[in-house]
């Protein structure tokens, strides 16, 4: 069965190709002969009750210097598609809640949406990790200047980080006589406005941050592990990290074994969890990157697993082979 595959993401000429979860996702279904279409957030919308979405048809060759053409524009029910891809990249805003709230309609209507819309809006992706408590580090969660003092004199050495934030923005250690402790603190929660995240500093960072790739609770045995360069805490490829592919050790199995059943359970298909040394950080559910660098050194293609995954799933429905 040939199936028509909708994708939510950002705009496409921002895209490094090279490096892309979601257009690899995507080249994977057009090999496998399925149609694939562009839908922009912002261009889904509601109809007597019903979702619609103003989409594009697009075609990848993606080894040309102009590697996509997209089709005219035109505005479809949602439920003509099979499945929908959210892949849109955080920040996760209002914006962000209302399009799943819009994918939630469709969904009920039979699309197939990854990853689930109600719990894309319940599991926050940094505080998603405190339902793992056995797992992770210390942590608070506040907007409050005199929580976060008490925090840090216990620990003498902190990250703070925002709630909505992706690719290591925006994160700050705070260490022993940093002089710059009262500003940080002051411009990351917006003078006690904005709740962020706060944790012990884990030194085990030194030797990468792991990102972990799980589809449909399937743990993929390799991992890309982020090794922050030379004076720098954060481990992100986004601000200069060295990526490294490893085979996951038997702590990452067991704390990704720990975690899997839930995943599945809650309908997250398609997620990327980070691990430093022994310790849980993050559970990446929007749009989880690492698949592109896993692939291109290892015999897993993790896109066909994503694909394949799709298409059981589509084919214990029903549908009508409605044109677009």
């Amino acid at each position: 069965m040939k199936l028509k595959i909708g994708i939510v993401m950002d705009s496409l000429k921002k895209i490094n190709i090279k490096k892309d979860s979601s257009i690899a996702i995507l080249n994977e279904a057009q090999k496998r002969k399925h149609k694939i279409y562009y839908i922009n957030i912002d261009n889904l919308f509601i109809k007597n009750n019903k979702s619609y979405a103003e989409i594009q048809k697009i075609k990848l060759n993606i080894k040309k210097k102009k590697w996509f053409i997209l089709k005219k524009k035109k505005d479809i029910i949602l439920t003509k598609l099979h499945v929908i891809l959210m892949r849109k990249d955080p920040p996760f805003n209002m914006n962000y809640i209302y399009s799943t709230y819009i994918l939630e309609i469709a969904e009920k209507k039979g699309v197939l949406i990854i990853n689930k819309p109600k719990n894309l809006r319940n599991y926050n992706e940094k505080i998603f990790s405190l339902h793992f408590k056995k797992i992770i580090t210390d942590t608070l969660v506040t907007k409050k200047y005199s929580k976060i003092k008490k925090f840090f004199n216990i620990h003498k050495d902190i990250i703070i980080k925002p709630l909505n934030g992706m690719g290591g923005r925006s994160i700050f250690r705070i260490k022993k006589n940093d002089n710059n402790y009262s500003v940080i603190i002051e411009n990351m929660t917006k003078y006690e406005t904005v709740y962020c995240m706060i944790q012990r500093y884990l030194p085990e960072i030194k030797m990468g941050d792991k990102r972990i790739i799980i589809i449909n609770g399937k743990i993929i045995p390799w991992c890309l592990s982020r090794i922050p360069k030379k004076g720098e805490h954060r481990g992100n490829l986004a601000v200069g990290g060295e990526g490294k592919i490893e085979k996951i050790n038997k702590n990452d199995l067991k704390i990704s074994k720990y975690i899997a059943p839930k995943l599945k359970k809650l309908g997250l298909l398609i997620v990327g969890i980070d691990i430093i040394g022994n310790k849980l950080t993050e559970i990446n559910i929007t749009s989880p990157t690492g698949i592109c660098e896993i692939q291109k050194y290892t015999k897993i293609s993790i896109t066909k697993i994503i694909i394949k995954m799709i298409e059981k799933k589509i084919k214990k429905k029903k549908y009508d082979n409605i044109s677009i």
